[in-house]
C-alpha cells in the first residue's frame, strides 16, 4: 500500500495464533472379508486368518478400544452405562447397556492378573494407608451396604468390595505383612495387632484428630485453637522438609529436635483440661489418647507421614462412582468394579 510494489516473504518469521476445536468421537463398523478355500477333494475348507488381538472376546464384535473406553467413561469419568448408551446414540451407534456391561466383564478377564499384581506390589512396601467406605449392592430383592476396602501405596491402590467389615478381611489382605499401616484408627487394624497375628505396626492419622477439634471449635474457641495451632506448627514442620527419598535423614532430625516438643505439649495441653467424662471435648481427647502410640510412630520413622489423606483421596473415585451410578447390580459387578477403580486410581 506503501509503493505499490510486491510483498515478499520475511524469512522465517510469522505471527501464530492458536484455535480450540472440537472433533467429535465417531464409532466406526469394520468389514473384514475373509476368503474360503477347499482342496478340489473336498476333504478340507480353510478360511484365511484374520488379525488377532483387536477383539475383546473371541468371536465378538466390538474392539479392545471400544471396550476400553467404556470402562474409562464409567468408572474414571463416572458415567452410567445407561448415559452413555444415550450418548452413542446421539454419535449414531444404537447399542443397549447389556451389550456394554458385557465388554466390560471381557476386558475384565483379561486384567484380572495386573489386578493380582497390584495387591503383590503394595503388600511388598514397607508402608500401606489403609481406608474404607461403603459401596451399594443393588440385587432385586433388597440394597445391601457393601465395603469397599482401600490399601494405597506412593505407586499403587487396591481396592476390594466386601459384604463385611470386620477385622477378618483385613486379616485376609493384609496376610504376612510386616511392615507400617496407616489408618484412621478403625477398631479392625487394632484388633488384629493386640490378637498377636499380625506382624505390622499401626501408625495413625493426624489429620482425623485435627478434625475433631476442628468441629469443637465453635464451642470450646480458646481450648480447641491451642491444640490446633501445636497440630498446625506439626504440619508446618513437615513442610520444611523436601517430601524425597533422600531428604529422610533431615526429616528424622526435625522430628527429633522439633516436633517431639510440640508433641509433649499436645500431650500436656490434654491432660490438664477439665471437662465432664461426656463433653464432645473429653471424647476427643480420649480418641486421641486411645491411638496415641501410633500418633506418636512417625517421630521413630522418617517414612510415616502425619495423616492417611493421601488414602482417603484414592477412595474419592468410588464415593463419586457410587453417587453417579449408586453401585453393583451383582456381586460380579462388584468385582469388576473393584478391579477397574483399582487400576485408574493407580
Amino acid at each position: 500500500p506503501a509503493c505499490n510494489g510486491q510483498l515478499e516473504e520475511m524469512g522465517d518469521q510469522s505471527e501464530d495464533s492458536e484455535e480450540i476445536t472440537v472433533v467429535q468421537r465417531q464409532f466406526k463398523l469394520i468389514r473384514r472379508r475373509r476368503r474360503k478355500y477347499r482342496c478340489r477333494c473336498n476333504g478340507a475348507v480353510v478360511t484365511a486368518p484374520g488379525p488377532t488381538g483387536h477383539l475383546v472376546r473371541s468371536g465378538g464384535r466390538y474392539s479392545v478400544e471400544f471396550a476400553v473406553e467404556v470402562a474409562v467413561d464409567k468408572y474414571l469419568n463416572h458415567l452410567p452405562l445407561d448415559r452413555q448408551r444415550r450418548m452413542m446414540l446421539q454419535q449414531g451407534l444404537l447399542i443397549d447397556t447389556q451389550t456394554l456391561w458385557d465388554q466390560l466383564y471381557a476386558l475384565y478377564g483379561h486384567l484380572e492378573p495386573s489386578y493380582d499384581a497390584l495387591l503383590n506390589r503394595i503388600l511388598g512396601q514397607p508402608l500401606i494407608g489403609a481406608d474404607e467406605t461403603w459401596w451399594r449392592l443393588m440385587e432385586r430383592k433388597a440394597n445391601k451396604k457393601w465395603w469397599d476396602w482401600c490399601l494405597a501405596t506412593e505407586d499403587a491402590v487396591y481396592h476390594r468390595l466386601h459384604p463385611s467389615r470386620e477385622a477378618e478381611v483385613v486379616d485376609k489382605l493384609l496376610a504376612g505383612y510386616d511392615g507400617v499401616v496407616m489408618s484412621d484408627g478403625f477398631a479392625a487394624y487394632e484388633t488384629l495387632t493386640r490378637a498377636g497375628p499380625a506382624k505390622y505396626r499401626n501408625a495413625h492419622c493426624w489429620a482425623h484428630v485435627r478434625r475433631k477439634f476442628i468441629e469443637l471449635e465453635p464451642l470450646h474457641p480458646e481450648a480447641c485453637g491451642e491444640v490446633l495451632d501445636l497440630i498446625g506448627k506439626l504440619y508446618g514442620l513437615e513442610k520444611t522438609v523436601p517430601d524425597t527419598a533422600e531428604s529422610a535423614e533431615l526429616r528424622r532430625t526435625v522430628r527429633d529436635e522439633e516436633s517431639r516438643k510440640i508433641i509433649k505439649r499436645i500431650r500436656d495441653w490434654a491432660i490438664k483440661q477439665r471437662s465432664s467424662p461426656q463433653s464432645g471435648l473429653r471424647k476427643a481427647i480420649d480418641y486421641m489418647f486411645g491411638l496415641w502410640p501410633g500418633l506418636k510412630l512417625f517421630l521413630d520413622d522418617p517414612a510415616v507421614p502425619l495423616d492417611n489423606n493421601a488414602t482417603e483421596r484414592a477412595l474419592r473415585g468410588v464415593v463419586v462412582g457410587r453417587k453417579n451410578h449408586y453401585g453393583s447390580r451383582s456381586e460380579r459387578g462388584t468385582r469388576v468394579a473393584a478391579l477397574f477403580y483399582s487400576l485408574f486410581d493407580t
